[in-house]
């Protein structure tokens, strides 16, 4: 069974209140991870805070949050004060505004979430407000303490549970604008032509393996070599990994040559 120990708390709407937990959809536990080694004694680097001015250790219990207002002159902001000004919404997930699941555009997602009831006797009204935002296509707005901030999040019904978003804040993300002007907009139709072609035949339907790792597996293969204490063999450069072109004199023949070389790759017998 998938673990549900990431996060436990109650989801509301108005009136509605059912026990829900939540996990990651995403995860790193498979990533390979390395330490920091000392190389003359191959032991594990500790990492520590030392004061800028006098290079001593500064305890645990010394360290505090700091606000540079000017140049080397910082207010300091105690737990307790944190406390203060952060809002109660860590354990309720309560919707308060709903909007069109086609509004919201994907460059304000963040992580997602799998959401699900925690408890039986819940499980209808997690379903009932699950179902009503699937039926009028909405999804839901709240805030909730993540990851030791308050975050705005996105509830978005999916099967049989919600898929949890947190949400950029309005100041995190930037606005195309500014960045895009200055590109030529005009396209050679038969150029687009060419290119949809190209497109079509390289299209497949999504699956996951499509955005595989290569590289954790080069890696786990250079670990193995390592614990059998054989030199690593370098690494194949996998389809798509020559040398960048520098220069294109005729995209119209490049295409033309790519199309040539799908359509050979896929007759019978390739």
């Amino acid at each position: 069974m998938a673990s549900r120990g990431f996060w436990k708390g109650y989801l509301k709407l108005s009136l509605v209140t059912c026990p829900v937990a939540m996990t990651p959809a995403t995860g790193e536990a498979e990533k390979i991870r390395f330490h920091t080694l000392n190389r003359a004694t191959g032991n594990r680097v500790e990492g520590i805070y030392i004061d800028a001015e006098s290079g001593r250790r500064v305890d645990d219990d010394d360290q505090a949050r700091g606000y540079e207002r000017e140049p080397g002159n910082y207010v300091v902001i105690e737990d307790d004060e944190l406390d203060a000004v952060a809002l109660e919404s860590t354990r309720t997930i309560d919707i308060d505004t709903f909007v069109r699941a086609d509004s919201i555009e994907w460059l304000w997602y963040d992580k997602p979430h799998f959401l699900m009831p925690d408890d039986p006797v819940g499980e209808e009204a997690f379903a009932v407000i699950r179902e009503a935002m699937a039926v009028t296509g909405t999804v839901g707005l709240s805030r909730l303490v993540m990851y030791r901030r308050e975050r705005p999040v996105m509830l978005e019904p999916r099967e049989r549970g919600i898929v949890l978003w947190t949400l950029h804040y309005a100041d995190e993300l930037r606005a195309p604008e500014g960045y895009f002007e200055d590109i030529d907009g005009k396209a050679d139709p038969d150029l687009v032509g060419l290119v949809s072609r190209l497109i079509d035949r390289r299209t497949r339907d999504w699956d996951r393996t499509l955005v595989h790792d290569p590289l954790q597996e080069n890696l786990r293969a250079l670990i193995e070599e390592k614990k059998k204490r054989r030199r690593p063999t370098k690494a194949r450069r996998g389809r798509g990994g020559g040398e960048t072109p520098t220069n294109v004199v005729d995209i119209t023949a490049a295409l033309k040559k790519s199309l040539a070389a799908e359509e050979a790759r896929k007759r019978p017998g390739k």
